[in-house]
């Protein structure tokens, strides 16, 4: 088993090396009050894994789990990835799997309450955008999910052999996580768990020991600090690395790196003394009231002088996941002038059930999935007099309509129920008195 824990420092000035301490045989590793978002990524072999969860996830060519929180936070780069709140499942099959394999996993795994009744039914098939990730995951599932509680009880049960043991204690602090990731692909035969937190619980910080759980296995340990870096393309970070067992006192360390999610950065006079700072956009949601049969999804900027891109290249994008009762009529999208009434720009993507007249009980897929592009303000020009023009004032606001899938309510269907059993007796009770039968 291999354990690489990462905690990126929120404020740098703030931070001592003196809040690190080591074993002085090297076994252990010391936080003292450390302001970090903080990341643990566990490697293991197939072989290192029950039986039982191996043989799961060797009936797939790769298994991709997200749990998300609905808790809202700031995330602290490099962790700025997101997906929306809920358990979201990305697969691609093997030929030999069987249709029932992932619907049955997933009730016993995580819940037998999720909507699901077969691979081909219930998943829906990801569109490919881009030849340059054709050989991403072929399906995709989704299901709104609060809480990891149940799924780690159930885990600890049927795999830890107790709850204070290294499998107990690593399944518990899961459930103050933000984030969990789990991955598996038949190429590396191997499942990495990753899990993620924007800060400690409470108001004083990381303190905590980290242990080395046995000789043969690896821990790393990172305290990381963003630095300024006058590669774009790159993001830049120095701190302290450690490895458990190895090294007697944590080593500098200084580096760059690509990343996949590059965080939006505050605009800076210089790219080389400062300390990156997050860009001060925000957003808020909603839909506009009374909802009725088209709900409108209002997406509102407050300051629109934040949306000026970075780049002229760069666009402004929403990924929605909508369940199987609230879909997109994709046929209005494609009026230019729909769209810029409602400063949306184009429906890049549309995946899943779109059935513009199937009810939602009927319905097996989980929901469908749109990527939307977002128009915004023309950024600011400025005139002789130095004033700024050519821009729009106060908030940006996109709308986003929707269509409700007919969705009778639980009372008004046992209503129609009981009215349908009343008219079957009242028809035998007609037909026996028209046989010279006795009524009941």
């Amino acid at each position: 088993m291999k354990q690489r824990i990462t905690y990126v420092v929120k404020n740098p000035e703030a931070f001592t090396p003196e809040q690190l301490v080591v074993k002085e045989d090297g076994t252990s590793l010391t936080l003292e009050n450390v302001h970090a978002a903080k990341e643990h990524r566990i490697t293991l072999g197939l072989d290192e894994l029950p039986r039982e969860l191996s043989s799961v996830f060797q009936q797939w060519h790769e298994f991709h789990i997200r749990w998300a929180s609905s808790t809202s936070y700031i995330a602290t780069p490099p962790f700025t990835s997101r997906v929306s709140p809920g358990l979201h499942v990305l697969f691609t099959p093997l030929k030999s799997t069987p249709e029932d394999a992932f619907c049955t996993q997933l009730h016993e795994l995580i819940s037998p309450t999720l909507k699901c009744s077969s691979t081909n039914a219930s998943a829906i098939k990801l569109p490919i955008l881009s030849e340059r990730f054709s050989q991403s995951a072929s399906s995709q599932y989704f299901a709104y999910l609060d809480s990891l509680e149940k799924v780690i009880t159930n885990f600890q049960e049927k795999f830890c052999k107790t709850k204070d043991d290294i499998c107990g204690k690593l399944a518990t602090q899961l459930l103050s996580a933000k984030y969990v990731d789990v991955d598996y692909d038949t190429i590396s035969r191997a499942v990495v768990l990753t899990a993620g937190w924007n800060d400690a619980e409470g108001r004083e910080g990381w303190s905590e020991e980290i242990q080395l759980p046995s000789k043969d296995s690896t821990v790393e340990i990172g305290v990381l600090m963003h630095e300024p870096n006058s590669d774009p393309e790159d993001i830049q970070f120095g701190g302290f690395l450690a490895v458990l067992g190895q090294d007697l006192s944590p080593k500098a360390t200084r580096f760059q790196t690509p990343t996949r999610h590059y965080p939006l950065l505050e605009p800076s006079s210089s790219t080389t003394d400062e300390t990156p700072k997050l860009h001060p956009l925000t957003y808020t949601t909603s839909f506009s009231h009374p909802t009725g049969l088209h709900p409108t999804l209002t997406i509102s900027f407050p300051n629109h002088h934040h949306l000026t891109p970075p780049n002229p290249s760069c666009k402004l994008h929403t990924h929605l996941t909508l369940p199987s009762y609230l879909f997109i009529d994709k046929y209005q999208f494609s009026d230019p002038l729909f769209l810029a009434s409602k400063n949306l720009r184009s429906l890049r993507s549309l995946a899943g059930a779109t059935d513009l007249e199937a009810p939602d009980w009927v319905v097996e897929q989980w929901g469908s999935a749109a990527l939307f592009e977002i128009a915004h303000p023309a950024p600011p020009s400025t005139t002789a007099s130095g004033s700024e023009s050519g821009s729009v004032e106060g908030s940006w606001t996109v709308s986003i309509p929707s269509t409700s899938a007919t969705s009778p309510p639980p009372q008004l269907t046992h209503l129609c129920r009981r009215t349908l059993a009343h008219r079957l007796l009242g028809v035998s009770r007609r037909r026996r008195r028209q046989d010279g039968g006795e009524s009941v």
